[in-house]
């Protein structure tokens, strides 16, 4: 008999969590539900995952920057990252420090575990007939600048040339649709 799979699941959106939790467990997985970054890496080398679902925005810092901590306290555990805010920059910074997959919420169980299988990669990407909006390319670029500068509003702001306050009003809105 297969060994249970076990899934760590790290979202500050706790109904969020519970459906999740919900849907894994009916799948056969054992669940542990995180809320706070902290207590993740702790939950981690604990609990064991095999499988590791991280949100990209909580509170107070990035999944991006407790991802290797988790990948060292499970180093064999699959990783996907899950925001509802992607980026491409995000997206190439997660799979970079060892995320298996970047998906975008929302989404169901079902695409959750064709990601850690990989399949959700493999699977060829749709052109879009129509080019990606200036205001889409603006906010993707604006992104990537802000990853490069560590998340630091001052320096993003000198970087491209704007002013602090206005850089602040374009990251409170959200993404902009293709």
């Amino acid at each position: 008999m297969a060994e249970q799979a076990h899934i760590l699941l790290i979202d500050d959106d706790e109904v969020f969590t519970e459906v999740m939790a919900r849907g894994f467990s009916r799948r056969g997985f054992a669940v542990r539900r995180c809320h706070v970054p902290g207590e993740a890496v702790a939950a981690c080398a604990d609990f064991q995952p095999s499988h590791i679902l991280l949100d990209l925005n909580m509170p107070g810092t990035s999944g991006l920057l407790i991802l290797p901590a988790l990948l060292d306290a499970a180093p064999d555990a699959r990783l996907v990252i899950l925001t509802g805010y992607s980026s491409i920059a995000t997206a190439v910074e997660a799979t970079k420090a060892g995320a298996l997959n970047y998906l975008c919420k929302p989404v169901g169980i079902d695409e959750i575990l064709a990601a850690f299988d990989g399949s959700a990669a493999a699977a060829p990407a749709e052109v879009p007939a129509d080019p990606i909006s200036v205001d889409r390319l603006e906010w993707e670029h604006i992104q990537r600048v802000l990853t490069d500068n560590g998340g630091n509003i001052s320096a993003t702001a000198r970087a491209l040339g704007m002013h602090r306050r206005t850089l602040q009003r374009k990251l409170q809105k959200r993404p902009v649709r293709r």
